[in-house]
């Protein structure tokens, strides 16, 4: 046996393995390895010709390798004499890879120690690496002064894990992973690749199952749907110029200021010119100076993690930590917040961490196992959406969570998170017959483990990132959900039980609703019970609801003055306000995700008079603190009539203070003008009309108060003076005493 030769070979057992994909522990066998006084040198490049080892420093050659007993396997004895050095001082060295397409020179990705510190392993498992897509997806980094990609994936119950891409086409034998006991997580570097590069993980599962390939859960970019690859993302910090706002945002976040929230569907806003989804740039171009002329504090966009199906609009995300391709990549997401910001605008994101799709390539049964997930289907199954629900109470999954809630605020400054079906969360029993839930350690049907999740996302949100939104879907009576622990200590609630009594109010013809009074005044027995927003969400002109404007009886002009009277009450109903995409300009078919708003619309006066009264609503929403300031606190609410169930009218009192000028909104909700119609209010002296959605410029019939009204030595409503008012039809008007 030559020199060269004159070692042990790879035992064919594990030559083998390494053949044929199933060998668990490459770091035993590949790279340099000292046996019996000599460093042996193992490469497995299935497909090369030959390897040659260079020194990195002057490549003068350290290792000739000979072909091994399979193909693809080559070994040498790694000669270190010519320095002095002994084995175990091995001088760093690079492959030369001969392919049948030319030469590759690169680090030995079995040359490296250990890529993960021990920290980041114990905050994993703890649940507490809120940072985590530093460390666990694909990272592209230096280690060692050597640039590439260091990969990690937690799959604790995997017997193997490789992970694949363009790199090494696809192989399943080429790039095999160090498992780190006893976290559970496989991590490789890769050197000299670069970000842009595509790759999944191929897996082998308990008792040697070979699963489908599946895309990182900590991908923080992916590739286009239908594609369902991730993609190495860029390292390169982002040029944030929004500091201004950044440092101000917690008071313009806060229960007493005003949030006026615009809900967009960023692929059915408006199509480029194409007719194709528009990208982060077009909506930076076109979306951000709309929301800001319609005078909208805030845009929130359904769900733009990466998700396989369209059609789910977002919500059966699989890549919690990666902005869809559909709009761009990641840096250009980062501009359109960036953009937002200069212009005055927040964003809010949904977010879903109630469940996850059962695609192959996802979350599903990741390591062969329910590892994400529950798995038994009474814990672990959403009928309603047939996907999987996370398992709350394991701390990895946990913290994956709350990783990827930050990871929005933070690494894109989104400015809140509308967290998506936290009612599902919060019972066991949600949406289920009594044989297919499982009770709590109590015996009840409250999913404690959720509820310990929600409260420590928002804790450890409100911790790190002061100002932030937490907005709850929640559509339950579930008590706290915006207070503190014990409550869920979320920011705000959103209102379902508001959104739905008043709408199915304002969609009976006006004669009929002296029956249904108590469904316009049953929301103030609990307006102040949380902190509330005011949802016309995309929810409610979907699947057969009608658009918002379908849902006005009435002939044309009806139709349009009831929707006008309905938003002119929920601008000025205590609670902040939240406006699905056109809505504001009198769509009249439903919702459609493949697209755009009618925008032809705007070239009918009624259409484009219905768009200036959001315009007026928001600016006067903003501008007058008795509208916004108490949003949250009874002491800023006061009827002055709310039994006039004969005439359908509702007359009260909103104030930002004490000392404060009062705004009296007065809604009346038949198409009958009511004259000199009497209301007590508590100051005297001229109370001019801010705001009336029957004006001729909002396209109604332009009854009202000449623009103000004094008031009478007349006692009403237990005040001493009063205003005899003109109702306009189907309206509401807003007054403003004077200073």
């Amino acid at each position: 046996m030559s020199s060269a030769t004159s070692f042990a070979t790879l035992a064919q057992g594990a030559a083998a393995a390494l053949a044929e994909g199933r060998h668990g522990d490459p770091f035993a066998v590949l790279g340099v390895h000292e046996q019996d006084d000599a460093a042996v040198l193992r490469v497995f490049v299935p497909g090369a010709r030959g390897v040659e080892a260079v020194s990195r420093d002057d490549h003068r050659p350290v290792a000739r390798l000979e072909k091994g007993s399979v193909e693809g396997l080559f070994e040498g004895r790694f000669d270190n004499q010519a320095d002095g050095g002994k084995p175990a001082d091995r001088t760093p060295y690079l492959l030369k890879i001969d392919w049948p397409g030319g030469v590759q020179e690169t680090e030995d990705p079995y040359s490296f120690g250990p890529a993960l510190g021990d920290l980041d392993l114990h905050l994993f498992n703890e649940g507490r690496h809120f940072e985590l897509a530093s460390a666990l997806g694909a990272n592209a980094l230096t280690i060692d002064g050597v640039p590439g990609v260091r990969f990690a994936v937690w799959a604790p119950n995997a017997e193997r894990v490789a992970v694949i891409g363009d790199f090494n086409s696809w192989d399943r034998r080429r790039h095999p992973m160090r498992r780190r006991f006893p976290s559970g997580i496989w991590e490789l570097f890769v050197p000299r690749l670069q970000a842009g590069a595509r790759y999944k993980f191929d897996m082998t599962g308990p008792g040697g199952v070979h699963l489908p390939d599946k895309a990182d859960p900590l991908a923080q970019q992916a590739e286009p749907a239908p594609g369902t690859a991730s993609i190495v993302a860029s390292a390169a910090p982002f040029d944030w110029r929004d500091r201004a706002w950044m440092e101000g945002r917690a008071a313009r976040q806060n229960a007493q200021a005003p949030l006026s929230i615009y809900e967009v569907h960023a692929g059915s806003w408006m199509r480029d010119a194409w007719g194709k989804e528009p990208s982060w740039e077009f909506l930076a171009e076109k979306l951000l100076p709309y929301v800001e002329d319609l005078g909208f504090t805030h845009l929130e966009l359904l769900p733009v993690t990466e998700h396989p199906f369209g059609g789910s609009w977002g919500y059966q995300p699989l890549g919690l930590f990666a902005p869809t391709a559909r709009h761009g990549s990641p840096a250009s997401f980062a501009r359109f917040v960036d953009a937002a910001h200069r212009r005055g605008i927040g964003i809010i994101v949904d977010w879903v961490p109630a469940h996850f799709p059962t695609d192959r390539h996802g979350l599903a049964r990741f390591d062969g196992t329910a590892l994400y997930e529950h798995l038994d289907p009474r814990e672990g199954f959403h009928r309603d959406w047939n996907t999987y629900i996370y398992n709350f109470g394991r701390r990895e999954v946990q913290g994956f969570l709350i990783a990827s809630a930050l990871h929005w605020l933070e690494h894109f400054h989104v400015d809140g998170l509308r967290v998506d079906a936290v009612a599902s969360m919060l019972y066991r029993d949600y949406s289920r017959p009594a044989d297919a839930w499982i009770p709590n350690i109590h015996g009840g049907r409250e999913n404690l483990e959720a509820i310990g999740f929600l409260q420590h996302l928002n804790a450890v949100v409100a911790e790190r990132c002061p100002g932030a939104l937490m907005i709850a879907e929640e559509s339950t009576a579930f008590p706290g959900v915006t207070s503190p622990p014990p409550g869920l200590g979320f920011s705000f609630k959103w209102n379902m039980g508001w959104m739905h009594d008043t709408l199915r109010y304002i969609e009976h013809e006006p004669i009929h609703r002296a029956h249904h009074h108590d469904d316009i005044t049953f929301g103030l027995l609990y307006a102040f019970s949380e902190r509330f927003v005011l949802p016309i969400s995309h929810d409610e002109v979907v699947h057969g609801k009608g658009s918002l404007l379908g849902k006005m009886p009435g002939d044309a002009w009806q139709r349009f003055a009831n929707l006008r009277a309905y938003l002119g009450f929920m601008w000025a109903h205590p609670g902040k306000k939240l406006l699905f995409m056109g809505c504001e300009l009198g769509q009249g078919r439903e919702w459609n995700h493949d697209a755009e708003i009618d925008w032809g619309l705007l070239d009918n006066p009624a259409h484009a008079g219905l768009q200036r009264l959001v315009r007026d609503l928001n600016h006067l929403y903003a501008g007058d603190p008795a509208l916004h300031r108490r949003d949250a606190d009874a002491a800023g609410f006061a009827w002055l009539i709310g039994d006039d169930r004969a005439n359908s009218v509702f007359a009260f009192l909103r104030s930002a203070d004490g000392d404060s000028a009062p705004a009296l909104v007065v809604c009346n909700m038949t198409p009958v003008p009511r004259y000199a119609y009497r209301i007590g209010v508590p100051r005297a002296g001229r109370w001019r009309e801010v705001l009336n959605t029957d004006s001729r410029y909002y396209g109604g019939s332009d009854i009202g108060n000449a623009g103000d009204i004094r008031t009478a030595a007349e006692p009403a409503h237990g005040h001493p003076q009063s205003l005899a008012l003109t109702l306009p039809p189907l309206a509401t008007v807003v007054l403003r005493a004077e200073a």
